[in-house]
């Protein structure tokens, strides 16, 4: 006798990444080119994210990161509170679109080196996956699988 179940043994790395931006809280933290690298320090701390958007009359300029800050103003000596986001952060940027799935979002970060993808539809930035929002996706999608797998084994699977 064969018995089959209708239950994920893994994560579905082919899911959009919208679905990761779901879990998230809504909203993206956004900072000018014209600001200065302190003030940009200052929101990632306030807000406690690792990086932001930088936009330029609505627009993806850039990005902006913890990393950027390690490496272009303090390694160079340079003062956060003269220095202008425009001059530090990381520009043309990558992005991902909210249809293409976690697997490729995740294949690009780890191509080249980010940590951070803004999510562009239709030249509008609607929100930004980190790695540690895909790695919680994960995470969070390997427990609902182990739940089915135990409410199976247990008998409590609905039929």
């Amino acid at each position: 006798m064969q018995v089959t179940a209708a239950i994920e043994p893994r994560a579905q790395l082919d899911e959009p990444v919208m679905s990761v931006l779901r879990l998230k809280t809504p909203g993206v933290w956004s900072i000018s080119p014209d600001s200065t690298v302190y003030e940009a320090i200052e929101m990632m701390a306030e807000k406690r994210v690792g990086a932001l958007v930088v936009l330029r009359e609505g627009t993806l300029a850039g990005i902006v990161s913890e990393r950027d800050y390690a490496r272009k103003v303090i390694l160079k000596n340079k003062h956060s509170q003269e220095t202008r986001v425009h001059e530090i952060m990381t520009a043309p940027v990558l992005s991902i679109s909210p249809g293409q799935s976690i697997q490729e979002c995740m294949r690009t970060m780890s191509t080249h080196r980010v940590r951070h993808l803004p999510v562009v539809e239709a030249e509008k930035v609607v929100g930004i996956v980190s790695i540690g929002d895909l790695v919680n996706w994960i995470i969070r999608s390997q427990e609902q699988t182990i739940h089915h797998l135990h409410n199976y084994i247990t008998g409590a699977y609905p039929a």
